[in-house]
């Protein structure tokens, strides 16, 4: 190690010193999983603190509905990433029944299935949407696979989902869920005991076993270091930005169980319900790097296109408009990179939710940082 570095403090037996560039989603999964099993943990992140932030500049995961949807992704993703949302759902599953057990109040979660739904003048796209996911499902021979359900059987599931213009097409995805993220976050970052958090630490260099800091000559030296900056890891990483957009809407009255998916020729609108009469709408990507805030297009489309099937948004109120970017690599597809001292986790893409806690397991049992077990709920070593 370099004369310039400080040395690692010193751990008790068995235990490692980790550095974590980035306290976004993967920083705050990876510090709370590494700490439970009693390692040392710093993690460095430019944001003043450890509050959700909703200016466009701080961690992605805060600008993002939770939805945990397999089925759904495979309109353009592949199975091997459908198979790690299953993986990840598993884990959220039993972290967040645990955090109830221990903690009030926990992060909502919620496994009922999603809904796909689309209006009768754009049933021939949802068509071939459906018969992608089908085919795929059956290929894998999963379970879970969608199913159509006629009008008396949407109406007892969500009797406020429904069309003026006409019946509403949908079916059922079987096993998907949904997580407040906000909660998630905050709760990752308030139960990681022991883990020393630095707010307001720029992060300039990442190396194997060192991490260096904006204003600090010296490098800081761990055992382990992670970069999970996501679109802050350039240049060290060829990972590009895609704009997300989330309107936050406050619907009293407004009954929905279930994440929607609006399947329509140039949208994919997605419908989330969360505590407190909030219903979030987003769109699922946008290729721009525009930190901006939301255009009167982008509103009107997205809040449109949601009351098209929730009538009864009609007198919600709009309570935030979020926009964020998303790091995505050339290939759309998630990277562990891991070399002696240093794992790169990068290019969750539009699917920072669904596949964070699979990329974290996979890292830590390659590592042996954790046991491999079949979840990312260990027990504390202490």
């Amino acid at each position: 190690m370099p004369s310039d570095t400080l040395k690692p403090a010193r751990t008790r037996r068995g235990a490692a010193h980790i550095g974590i560039a980035g306290a976004g989603l993967l920083g705050r999964l990876l510090a709370w999983t590494l700490s439970r099993q009693g390692h040392a943990v710093s993690v460095f992140d430019p944001a003043p603190g450890p509050a959700p932030r909703f200016d466009g500049l701080g961690a992605a995961g805060f600008t993002a509905a939770g939805m945990l949807s397999p089925l759904a992704e495979l309109e353009t993703a592949d199975p091997e990433l459908a198979a790690r949302g299953w993986d990840s759902l598993r884990h959220w599953e039993a972290l967040c029944a645990a955090w109830a057990r221990r903690r009030s109040p926990a992060p909502h979660f919620a496994r009922q299935g999603s809904l796909m739904v689309t209006h009768r003048s754009d049933l021939g796209a949802a068509h071939r949407v459906l018969n992608r996911l089908c085919a795929l499902a059956r290929a894998q021979d999963w379970p879970q696979q969608p199913h159509p359900l006629d009008a008396p059987a949407l109406r007892a599931l969500e009797p406020d989902l429904h069309s003026s213009t006409g019946p509403l097409h949908a079916w059922m995805l079987p096993g998907e869920g949904q997580i407040d993220t906000v909660q998630a976050l905050q709760t990752l970052q308030a139960d990681a005991e022991g883990v020393q958090w630095h707010w307001r630490a720029n992060v300039e260099t990442v190396r194997p076993g060192t991490l260096g800091l904006a204003g600090e000559a010296t490098l800081r030296g761990f055992d382990q270091v992670f970069d999970v900056r996501g679109v802050g890891a350039r240049p060290e990483c060829a990972v590009r930005g895609v704009r997300g957009e989330l309107v936050w809407l406050h619907a009293p009255g407004v009954d929905l169980r279930r994440p929607v998916r609006l399947l329509h020729p140039r949208h994919r609108v997605y419908i989330v319900p969360r505590p407190g009469d909030l219903v979030l709408v987003g769109a699922s990507e946008l290729e721009s790097e525009d930190r901006s805030a939301m255009s009167l297009r982008s509103a009107v489309e997205l809040m449109a296109a949601a009351h098209s099937v929730l009538p009864g948004l009609a007198e919600a109120r709009i309570a935030r408009m979020d926009t964020n970017l998303r790091p995505a690599l050339p290939d759309n597809r998630p990277e562990i990179h891991t070399e002696t001292g240093l794992t790169r986790i990068n290019g969750l893409y539009r699917h920072g939710w669904l596949l964070a806690p699979s990329l974290v397991h996979e890292a830590l049992t390659h590592l042996q940082l954790i046991p491999d077990t079949s979840t990312l709920l260990l027990p504390h070593h202490g």
